[in-house]
Order: C-alpha cells, then structure tokens, then sequence
C-alpha cells in the first residue's frame, strides 16, 4: 500500500488569538501549549515513515524561512511550496495536487491545517487509515469531529448512509456556523464538526475541480508546470496562479461534488479559534484557572476562576473569572471569554485606528534571526538584534541614517565599504550614513548585539539591499 502524502496549509495569517498571533507571526508557528507550535506538531503528527510519504508544506514568502527553521528544529525535512499570494485554499490544495499528480495520478493527499490541535494521535491515525480505501476509490474524504457540546463557532456535516468501507458515511451536506439553537439541534440529530481536514486521490481532486472551475485548475497547473525555485523551495508562477479564484475547498469543491465522505472521530480536536478555545483544551489549577508563561512570566489568582492568562510578565487577578488575559511586550488584551465574537470588533477597531500592534510585534524575525525594538525617539531608535550561527544580513546601505553597533555576546563579522573586519563582545563599531555594509555571524553560537540608529528617517523601507543570499528584494 503507498503511502499517504500530507499536505500542511501554513499561509493563514489569523488575528482570533491576538496579541499573540499577528500577521508577522500567526498562530501556527506560536506555542499555545508544550513546546511545539502547532504547525510543528501538526508535521509531527504525520512523521511515521510507514504510513506517510514526505510531507508538503504550502505557506507564503513571507513565512519561508520561519517553516524552514521550525523544521529544522524538530528534525524533519518537508517539501515547500510557495504561494505568490493568497488565494485561499481550494487554489493551494489544488496546486498541491497537481505537484503530486504530476509525479503518481494515484498518490493520496491527505490536507491538514497547520493551527489545529489534536490530542489523540491513535485516533487521527486509524481515522486515516479508515479514510484511505474509500479515498484510493476515488471519493473526497472529509474527517468529522463528533460533537461534545453544541458549539456556534464550527461548520457542520450531516453523515448519511454508510458505506462499504468500515467506518466511512456519506457526506449528505455542509452546514454553515449556527446560532445555539440550531447547534443543539444538529448535535442531538448526530451531525458532526467540519475539522476542514480532508483526504483525496490527488487526480480525483483535480478532475471534481475542474468539473465546477476548469479555469481555476488550469491556471493552477500553469502555476505549478511553471514554478521556479527559492533556496531549494518550490515557487509557484505569479502570473498564472493570480488567475485562480479565491476560494475555499469547502466551497470550490466539497460541497459540490456527490462524491463526498465522511469519517467520524473523536480525536481531541480544535481548530483553538478563540483564547476560549485555548482555555478549554489547556491544564487547569483547581479553580479552573490555565497558564502559559514565558520565561519571566509569572501569574497570581486571588478569589480568581476559570481563568486564562498568558503572560512575558508578572499578571496578578484578584476576584475576576471567566477572563482571559494575554500579556505581550507592546500589548495587553482582557476581555470576557464569552464574547468570543467580540475580537472581530476589536481587530476592525484597531485595523481602522491604524496600530501596528495588529501585524507586527516588538521582536520581528528574518531569515537570518531576529530584532526587537527597546526604544525610539525624534531622531534615535534602539534595537536588539540576534543573528543566528551563519546567518548574514544584506549587503545595504541607507539614505537617512547611520548606525552604531554594540557587540554584548558572540562575534561580529562586519563589512563597512571595501574594509572587513571582526567585532567581539564589548566592542562596538559605526556605520556611516550612505555606507554600504554587511553584518554576519561566523561563530557557533548566537551573536547578540545593540543597534542605536540615528538620522532624520528611521523606517524599515530605508534599506537599499544590493546582494542578499536569502533573495529578498
């Protein structure tokens, strides 16, 4: 029996668990608990060599690198495939498929979001095993959460009649998000969840596809026959892809074709859409309060329940409950857990106030490590920068500003013009306005440095980068 393709979505960029998850660094590559992101163990998930092929990861240029280090950090290879700009994920599965098809008509492509948890592992795995027969038949397999509660915040599918292939039903309908009535209804008539995790024969998928959107699937193959390359990653061609309609696969296809199935599983799952979510799945104290500290973080309950507080700092809560509290250096939330659709109103609020607390944190990553703003004024900025072991930033220079550098753990490898020369720790060096330079880390532990910045104009849009090995722009 061949083996099982996963295909991991990691493009969304979701704002439901601000402040910790921006646009910079979305939910999936954040820890909600333990000590993996969920995009991290949702690549762990599908690591047994016996049951699946080398996994597929389709995410954005602007999060290449972050899926590579995280990767790299839990030891497992993946083939990446870059979106030249969102199109939601009936395009992004679509391309998936064809990269595969390409290779074996017949390959199974089993499409996991990458900001989900899953607690049961044996679960999922026997639910894909079941899934796999009725998927190598042709039919688009859905995965079915059964319902503990009657929640508002999912999508819902109706299973029909069963068939041949144990524990597969016939997906009779989609069910949009309902009001509580209507929820309980459904979970006392046996619907299930909608996980938004499928499997299908990769050719299949395409032919369901094109029978609803024949333009969509050929400018997806067009993108992918055309792709290029980006540091050994699979770039799909701009032009062709931007014709495909946005659009979900829910809607694209599965809620079209007749040829859909459903697995029902209790497998621990949530797609953790809301700080409620977490607070649900996290450990709690005995008055029902959860935590998830970061290395300074610290929290205090007085007369406090069913809490839920994530913290970088000392939080204290006296005779509060049901709040959840996320504390972050540039940005604190408290709100009530049960307006979970209050979020929504405070992310247009701060979209329509213009705050950069919405996308960006204080720390910003990049492929060759990180830097956190510590303070700012009229003509000065002062940043943290962190490169890692043979990391090495642009060869650039700016028009309004020079810059000072402090070396305070590791070895600077400095370019200041035509001159090159080596920085240790205490030591600093300056970089003149309008001087072309290079900062790199030749040592094998991390180089940390002081940046103080000076000049009349101090945003990021005043690099002018003349080489870059990461292939920025």
């Amino acid at each position: 029996m061949s083996r099982i393709t996963p295909l991991v979505m990691a493009g969304g960029a979701g704002t439901r668990l601000w402040p910790a998850s921006r646009e910079a660094a979305p939910k999936q590559f954040i820890t909600l608990m333990g000590g993996h992101s969920t995009f991290q163990d949702t690549i762990l998930r599908v690591s047994d060599p016996a049951l699946f092929a080398k996994p597929v990861v389709v995410t954005g240029h602007r999060y290449h690198f972050m899926v590579r280090e995280q990767l790299a950090e839990i030891g497992i290879e993946a083939e990446i495939v870059l979106e030249p700009m969102r199109r939601d994920s009936g395009p992004a599965i679509a391309a998936g498929a064809a990269l595969l098809a390409a290779r074996d008509p017949d390959a199974l492509m089993l499409v996991l979001a990458s900001d989900h948890v899953v607690r049961d592992e044996v679960s999922f795995r026997q639910a894909v095993t079941r899934a796999a027969g009725a998927a190598r038949l042709g039919g688009a397999v859905a995965f079915g959460i059964e319902p503990d509660h009657p929640a508002t915040g999912y999508g819902y599918l109706k299973p029909g009649a069963a068939t041949k292939d144990e524990g597969v039903l016939v997906l009779d309908a989609f069910v949009e998000k309902p009001d509580a009535e209507r929820a309980a209804d459904y979970v006392g008539s046996g619907y299930l969840w909608n996980s938004g995790n499928f499997l299908f024969r990769v050719e299949s998928l395409l032919a369901e596809y094109e029978r609803f959107d024949p333009a969509t699937v050929e400018a997806v193959r067009q993108a992918v026959s055309q792709a290029g390359d980006d540091a050994g990653s699979i770039v799909l061609e701009a032009d062709a892809f931007a014709k495909a309609t946005a659009l979900s696969i829910d809607y694209a296809v599965m809620e079209k074709t007749s040829q859909a199935r459903v697995v029902p599983v209790s497998m621990g799952w949530s797609d953790v859409g809301s700080w409620h979510a977490v607070w649900e799945i996290a450990e709690k104290d005995a008055a029902g309060n959860a935590v998830h500290l970061g290395k300074k973080g610290h929290a205090v309950f007085v007369e406090a329940s069913d809490n839920y507080v994530r913290a970088d700092d000392l939080v204290c809560l006296v005779g509060v409950s049901n709040l959840a509290v996320v504390q972050t250096r540039d940005a604190t939330l408290v709100y009530d857990r049960s307006r979970q659709d209050a979020m929504k109103t405070l992310v247009r609020e701060l979209e329509r106030r213009g705050r950069p607390e919405l996308a960006e944190h204080t720390e910003v990553f990049r492929p060759w490590g990180s830097y956190q703003g510590i303070d700012r004024g009229e003509r000065f900025q002062v940043k943290r920068i962190v490169v890692k072991p043979g990391g090495r930033l642009s060869l650039q220079k700016h028009f309004h500003r020079a810059e000072h550098w402090i070396v305070v753990r590791g070895t600077a490898l400095v370019t200041v013009g035509e001159e090159q020369k080596t920085v240790h720790e205490n030591q600093s060096t300056f970089i003149p306005l309008g001087a072309v330079h290079r900062l790199e880390n030749p040592g094998k532990i991390p180089l940390e440095l002081i940046e103080v910045q000076s000049g009349s104009y101090l945003g990021e849009d005043d690099i002018v980068r003349l080489e870059d090995i990461y292939n920025r722009v």
